[in-house]
């Protein structure tokens, strides 16, 4: 059964950030001041137990909560993709991060979380009081299907193992991931993992990526519906093509890897009938990638 996110008390909320499948309310369910067709994107955000609460990483994610819920439409969901904590998923790090995204909880704006190399996810189910799935659909794996009105979101885990960089999906989760794309081929599918894919895009990051990246693409290229994906990780910005497949590398939320060529914001995604805008927001409103636009057009 599909789980409504509209307005969900605390465990309704936790608890469904392990389930298979999530639909969005259709438009009559939606709170007036709702765009069905807005998706925020945020990674990331490396919050630490200890961070005062003044310092840059906290107050960057508190400040893109704020964003978000003073505009006068809220995005249909918001998906925050990976590297929750700091370093290596430690319980302070998933509360503090938990206090920090509740605001968004307490309006009824549903919030998905993918794993990324800095989690730890079992002390993720267990600060997030949710613990395992009863039957989760890909054994030791985070993952989501997120059904909005003009796509389908496929959250995926890529996290290997806490503290190792590169990422992988793993022979189970790529077999679930071809039946459930199959079983939602209506839509335009997107793909959401923290990590980025080893192919497409700047090869000097492939040695962090993705290490089942072919066999991924193996999968997704003759699916016509799938449209793109994307991830986090590098800390940067940018676009790639791989098989006609649109590669959105999106920008961190909190943790500047680089402060002279990146910064931190987060992504907004308009969903069109025949692709997607994605618009960048940054911390810094003098940044060079502060508003910039990318039209992403879906292939035939």
């Amino acid at each position: 059964m599909p789980v409504s996110l509209t307005n969900p008390g605390r465990r309704a909320f936790i608890t469904s950030l392990g389930a298979a499948m999530v639909s969005l309310p259709g438009s009559s369910l939606f709170a007036s001041d709702t765009d069905e067709d807005l998706i925020a994107i945020l990674n990331d955000p490396h919050i630490g137990e200890k961070q005062p609460a003044a310092s840059p990483i906290p107050a960057h994610l508190k400040g893109t909560v704020d964003w978000l819920l003073a505009q006068p439409h809220r995005p249909a969901a918001v998906l925050i993709n990976g590297d929750l904590a700091l370093k290596d998923g430690q319980a302070g790090d998933y509360r503090l991060f938990a206090s920090l995204i509740r605001p968004l909880r307490d309006a009824g704006v549903p919030v998905h979380l993918t794993m990324g190399n800095h989690d730890d996810r079992e002390v993720f189910y267990g600060v997030m009081n949710a613990g395992k799935p009863a039957q989760p659909v890909v054994a030791a794996k985070h993952v989501t299907v997120v059904q909005a009105r003009r796509a389908n979101f496929f959250l995926l885990d890529s996290l290997m193992k806490t503290m190792i960089a590169p990422g992988e999906l793993g022979s189970e989760q790529i077999a679930w991931l071809a039946k459930a794309l199959d079983a939602h081929a209506d839509k335009p599918a997107v793909i959401v993992a923290h990590h980025n894919p080893r192919l497409g895009g700047d090869p000097l990051h492939f040695p962090g990526g993705l290490t089942d990246s072919e066999p991924l693409w193996d999968l997704l290229a003759p699916r016509r519906h799938v449209k793109a994906y994307v991830h986090g990780h590098i800390h940067h910005r940018s676009l790639a093509k791989h098989a006609d497949i649109h590669i959105a590398n999106t920008p961190a939320t909190s943790y500047v890897a680089k402060p002279e060529i990146s910064t931190t914001g987060w992504t907004m995604v308009r969903l069109r009938g025949d692709g997607m805008t994605l618009t960048t927001h940054t911390h810094r409103a003098d940044h060079a990638w502060n508003l910039a636009q990318d039209e992403l057009a879906w292939r035939a």
